[in-house]
């Protein structure tokens, strides 16, 4: 595998878009119009931390759940 870079895929006209970074663009020496293997894979999203600051289960939350 190559390089390995994550892009934001963004709408354009009716078309999708992914941006290479120039990085890349450099060190593969790549020009405008030439043809490329892309691998697609989609990132999953990470629920990390989504739920800070919401406390742990009271008994009392515990009995609302029932009622």
């Amino acid at each position: 595998m190559g390089n390995v870079t994550v892009s934001k895929a963004q709408k354009i006209g009716g078309s999708i878009f992914a941006r290479i970074p120039m990085e890349i663009v450099a060190e593969e020496s790549l020009e405008e119009n030439q043809k490329i293997i892309f691998e697609i894979e989609k990132l999953r999203k990470s629920w990390f931390g989504a739920f800070k600051g919401i406390g742990p289960f009271t008994s009392e939350d515990e009995m609302k759940a029932h009622d």
